[in-house]
């Protein structure tokens, strides 16, 4: 760790994780500098070396009783264990052992231990979910009945609140071990093996014994990382280890006063990434006590829509503005694309294992391994595709939060989402989106501003209207009323009469769900995360009061029919013969100015949009899309403040 780090009233510490590449390094021993692919073939060694001691730990302890009694917290004496992963398994007596003949160091098994614990530790969870589901296994596993969900949600830990997708996705693993080996498995642990091994240094177990960290002292952009690596991938005595020191150049985006902590490096290739952890301080976020927030809802083509609320002192809720949209068609687009040539893939390397069965003589065995390379490929091109979305996305969102100066976020919880009953299509990419990374990295980027996100019940935020809660009548459009459809929604009441695009409403929605029941708010005791469980639609009959101003473009009715344009006059091309023309008015040299854009131009273009907020910080998602086109349309955050006297005199939409 480099540093201490100092906090103030009203403010708390938030961590966060920057990646960088290690580029070179110098022996300090020998004064040889390191390029980079003997940099990472030497951390490799570390790497492996720490990867054998903790594949050895797992398969000696990827058992129920040895999961239990670390996920207990108390050893056989009844004493607390430490919260340190790799403490624990020494407290417990398990400890790791090295090839024979090699020699490393305390730390370098302390990296070990510390990894396969946090293995063990992670796979409680899903042996008690897993041991759930088989005890109360359902006649049919592909429907369960109201009985059998009840029984499965009580056997299961935490089962009330869990999401009937993840009991699912469990259950149809369960399922394809029956239908292979014609019995259910007895636990997880039989269901899904000793998990593999990365190749990774977690330098955060280690002391300066072993590693250290520090900024350099003009430059706060660049730290220097000292740790000791083998000089040989068998090390036979402490004299084969030496110390290797790394300059990192750190991103923009970690603050100078940030405190640093120990990497974790990741050898990919002939290349090392270290995932730097650093925190910083940050205003402390409210659980309640809000007065302006910011509704988000989920959506297909237009993958987000958001807008602002305040809650006035009378429990009036008014609305700031017509929100903005996050149009992500043609990223969504590619993806779907890159998805049906990973199934296509998928289907023909099957093809060829099948053909060529365990011959790595046949014919199709170099074949099948191109085919592999390739599938590994086009999922590193999803994984990269879906990482930019979901920064980009958190990023428009929680600027249009600072913009609008909300204190909170609130986003419907969509993880019991099921997408069936909507055709194969719709439902591969309802059941495709990143939803849970955007808003997980929504979360990150709104800590750092003191803004609290909040996930609320999803039910009828769509189906109701977002003023009288009667419920809406969708159409196809404004203008075709007796159409069926799901875009535009209209309220049937005669008093209320709203109308709008079905998005909008649900924001709106979300939003007074939020404001109404934010006394609710409660802190989930697994993940940390601020959510509210059950809501009481009768609570929101708060008028809802959209503030619009003369530069709003939003529609609110049918699109009026203008009569046809008249056909422009064509300019009569200049006689050759004719004196004195435009065309030789032009100085000499100058050639002729075609004012006609580029064919290609006048066409609807991939377009990288990022939203620029009104505060003056630069936004994180301005470097995120390169190495594809980004085609992402982002509203961006021009919220208007509106005069606290005018609030009564709105007009409902």
């Amino acid at each position: 760790m480099s540093g201490k780090l100092s906090l103030a009233e009203g403010e708390t510490s938030h961590t966060a994780c920057a990646r960088a590449v290690l580029r070179s390094g110098v022996d300090e021993e020998s004064g040889e500098v390191l390029s980079q692919a003997v940099l990472a073939q030497r951390i490799g060694w570390c790497a492996d070396l720490v990867a054998g001691m903790v594949s050895g730990l797992l398969a000696e302890h990827w058992n129920t009783a040895d999961v239990d009694v670390l996920a207990s917290g108390h050893d056989a004496g009844g004493r607390k264990l430490p919260s340190n992963a790799w403490m624990a398994l020494r407290r417990l007596g398990w400890t790791a052992t090295t090839a024979e003949g090699v020699r490393v160091n305390d730390r370098i098994v302390r990296m070990a231990q510390e990894q396969a614990g946090r293995v063990l530790r992670s796979a409680w969870w899903r042996a008690g979910l897993s041991a759930g589901v088989l005890a109360t296994w359902p006649a049919d596993p592909r429907t369960r009945t109201p009985q059998e969900w009840e029984q499965v949600r009580k056997a299961v830990p935490g089962g009330e609140h869990l999401p009937s997708s993840v009991i699912k996705s469990r259950t149809r693993q369960a399922a394809s071990f029956l239908a292979a080996h014609g019995r259910l498995p007895v636990d997880v642990f039989e269901l899904e093996g000793v998990p593999r091994v990365p190749r990774m240094l977690l330098l955060a177990a280690c002391d300066r014994q072993q590693a250290t960290i520090e900024r350099s002292d003009t430059d706060p952009g660049r730290v220097l990382l000292r740790l000791q690596l083998p000089s040989r991938p068998d090390p036979r005595a402490y004299a084969d280890w030496t110390w290797v020191a790394c300059p990192i150049v750190l991103p923009p985006t970690v603050p100078a006063s940030a405190v640093l902590h120990l990497p974790t490096l990741r050898v990919t290739g002939r290349q090392v990434r270290a995932d730097v952890a650093y925190s910083h301080a940050v205003p402390k976020a409210r659980r309640t006590g809000h007065s302006v927030a910011l509704g988000v809802d989920w959506g297909l083509n237009t993958l987000l829509s958001a807008g602002a609320l305040r809650l006035h002192e009378d429990g009036r809720i008014t609305a700031l503005g017509a929100g903005g949209q996050f149009r992500a068609a043609g990223v969504l687009a590619k993806q779907h694309r890159l998805r049906r040539l990973s199934e296509r893939l998928h289907a023909k390397a099957d093809h060829y294992q099948r053909l060529a069965g365990v011959d790595s003589r046949h014919q199709l065995f170099g074949k099948h391994e191109v085919l592999r390379d390739e599938i590994r490929h086009v999922c590193a091109r999803r994984r990269n595709l879906n990482v930019a979305l979901a920064w980009a996305a958190a990023r428009w969102t929680v600027d249009q939060a600072i913009a609008a100066r909300a204190t909170v976020i609130y986003v419907e919880d969509l993880r019991s989402m099921e997408a069936r009953g909507m055709g194969v299509t719709l439902n591969t990419r309802l059941s495709q989106q990143v939803r849970g990374q955007i808003v997980d990295r929504m979360r990150h980027l709104a800590a750092e501003a003191g803004i609290a996100v909040v996930t609320t019940p999803a039910r009828n935020t769509s189906k109701h209207c977002p003023q009288c809660l009667t419920p809406l009548r969708h159409c196809k459009a404004p203008d075709k009323p007796t159409v069926a459809g799901w875009k535009w929604a209209i309220c049937p009441h005669q008093s209320c009469r709203w109308q709008g695009d079905r998005d909008q409403g649900a924001w709106r929605r979300i939003a007074a769900r939020g404001l109404t029941h934010q006394t609710k708010t409660v802190i989930d005791k697994t993940s940390g995360h601020m959510l509210i469980r059950a809501v009481v639609d009768k609570l929101e009959v708060s008028a809802v009061i959209t503030k619009t101003s003369r530069g709003d473009r939003s529609k609110t009715g049918p699109t009026r029919h203008k009569p046809p344009r008249p056909a422009p006059r064509r300019r009569r091309a200049p006689s050759p013969t004719r004196p004195h023309s435009r065309a030789d008015k032009r100085p000499e040299g100058h050639a002729p100015t075609d004012r006609r854009l580029p064919r290609a131009a006048h066409r609807h273009q991939d377009v990288n949009t990022i939203s620029t907020p009104t505060t003056g910080h630069q936004p994180r998602g301005a470097a995120l899309g390169a190495g594809f086109h980004f085609h992402a349309h982002a509203s961006p955050p021009r919220w208007e403040t509106i005069p606290e006297t005018q609030s009564d005199s709105g007009s409902l939409s």
